[in-house]
C-alpha cells in the first residue's frame, strides 16, 4: 500500500495561520534582541570609556545607520515585550481557542507594525 504524503514540502506553498506566525516572530525577535545586545553592550562600553567614545557613539547614533539600528532594536524588543504578554495571557487559560488565538495573533501583529511606524517616526 503507497501512502499519498508529499516527499519534499515546498515550504512557499505552505499557509501558516497568524498564530502560529506571531509565535515564530516571538522566537526570531529574541534571537535578534541577543545580537542587537551586542551592539548596545559594545556602544554602552565605548561610551563610558572616555569623551572621545562618547562623541564617537554619539557620532554613530546621529547617522542614517545608527537610527536604523536603533528603530530596529526597539522593533524587536516591542513585539518580543507584545508576543511575551499575549503568551502570558494564553498561558492563564485565555485565547486559547482557534478563532481567538488567531485574533490576538492578528492584533498584536497590528500592534507592533504601529508602535514600530512610531518609534520610526520619534527617532528619525
Amino acid at each position: 500500500m503507497k501512502k499519498q504524503r508529499p516527499v519534499n514540502l515546498d515550504l512557499n506553498t505552505i499557509s501558516f495561520p497568524p498564530a502560529a506566525v506571531a509565535s515564530i516572530l516571538h522566537r526570531v525577535t529574541g534571537v535578534a534582541m541577543f545580537f542587537a545586545l551586542l551592539f548596545v553592550i559594545y556602544a554602552w562600553a565605548t561610551s563610558v570609556a572616555s569623551i572621545e567614545g562618547y562623541n564617537s557613539v554619539n557620532s554613530m547614533m546621529d547617522a542614517w545607520y545608527g537610527k536604523v539600528i536603533s528603530i530596529g532594536t526597539l522593533s524587536a524588543l516591542s513585539y518580543h515585550i507584545i508576543g511575551g504578554i499575549r503568551h502570558g495571557v494564553m498561558d492563564m487559560g485565555y485565547w486559547e481557542e482557534l478563532d481567538s488565538g488567531n485574533n490576538s495573533a492578528r492584533i498584536a501583529m497590528g500592534m507592533w507594525v504601529v508602535l514600530t511606524i512610531v518609534l520610526g517616526v520619534i527617532l528619525w
